[in-house]
């Protein structure tokens, strides 16, 4: 009974998007402010992205990261935890798999960050998903509200632009009005924005959703200001000679949840990651030798991520 709506402290969780903005009709001014904002377009310098199925938490004072940010959410939806009174953030892509692990993990990482600083509340920010034909982001949105729920502190949603409030109507097709957002670290400014860089190992990072790895991995160590991928394992994917055999809208059509909607370089990214699984069908010996994650660190020169050889 911990979740707090407009300031009022909620029994249980609203059911649905529909029912909360009924409730609480100012979700529906907070999340018009910031469909009001442009679209930024972000490089990599400064930049910590946050692929699929991942979380990351940092402070303001962080020199490695300036923003967190993700993107191409169509049904997902995007989670960013803050604290208030110390600026500490958390964010993570979430598309229905380990919400509960990584709604913890989140609100552990911004209590650990807020450690010594002045009280404050934790805050909730929800972004993406839409009015999807097959209605995942509504399940979505109800998954992640109840694992919030389930928290031992109270946390305040404050903006919450997903469902009806983020679909347009184009050509006759609901499509999502905001596929991704920053958060300014210093301040904890959220912005729509898109992330033509997303930073190293990509195709491994996607290899997590195809394979059917659930977890959520945090994938930064804020002390240190390492960029962390892994470990972690997967099967060999039977047929990917077969799917990369397929034509693109074949693609599109079976590893989409929103084929319709999808980014212009959604394939090809698939495809790299089909290809990446073709070629390292056993990470755990190919990838992760000795059970070691890739680690990053940001270059003081060019400002991207580095590899760091041990």
């Amino acid at each position: 009974m911990v979740l707090v709506l407009n300031g009022v402290l909620q029994k249980e969780c609203p059911p649905d998007t529909r029912s909360l903005y009924h409730a609480h009709p100012v979700y529906r001014d907070t999340a018009a402010q910031l469909l009001a904002i442009p679209n930024k377009v972000i490089g990599p310098v400064g930049l910590l992205y946050v692929q699929q199925r991942e979380l990351a938490a940092t402070v303001p004072m962080d020199k490695s990261v300036s923003i967190l940010g993700s993107d191409d959410t169509t049904t997902c939806i995007i989670v960013v935890v803050r604290h208030s009174g110390s600026g500490a953030v958390a964010l993570a892509h979430l598309d229905g798999n380990g919400t509960d692990e990584a709604v913890s993990t989140m609100v552990q990482r911004v209590q650990e960050l807020a450690l010594g600083y002045p009280e404050g509340r934790i805050e909730l920010q929800l972004v993406g998903g839409y009015s999807d034909p097959h209605h995942y982001s509504e399940e979505l949105f109800y998954n992640i509200m109840t694992s919030f729920h389930k928290q031992p502190v109270e946390i305040d949603l404050t903006l919450a632009c997903i469902g009806e409030l983020n679909t347009t109507i184009r050509g006759g097709i609901l499509w999502p009005m905001i596929y991704g957002v920053g958060v300014n670290v210093k301040t904890g400014e959220i912005f729509p924005a898109t992330f033509p860089d997303k930073g190293p190992d990509l195709p491994l990072r996607c290899a997590k959703f195809l394979t059917g790895v659930t977890q959520v991995l945090d994938i930064y160590d804020s002390n240190l200001g390492l960029l962390r991928i892994g470990p972690f394992n997967y099967e060999p994917l039977r047929g990917v000679d077969l799917w990369l055999e397929q034509s693109d809208d074949f693609i599109l059509q079976h590893l989409s949840t929103s084929p319709e909607v999808e980014p212009p370089h959604f394939v090809m990214q698939i495809r790299a990651t089909l290809k990446y699984i073709q070629d390292n069908q056993f990470p755990a010996v190919t990838v992760f030798r000795d059970n070691r994650p890739h680690y990053y660190r940001r270059d003081e020169h060019s400002g991207t991520w580095q590899p760091v050889r041990y």
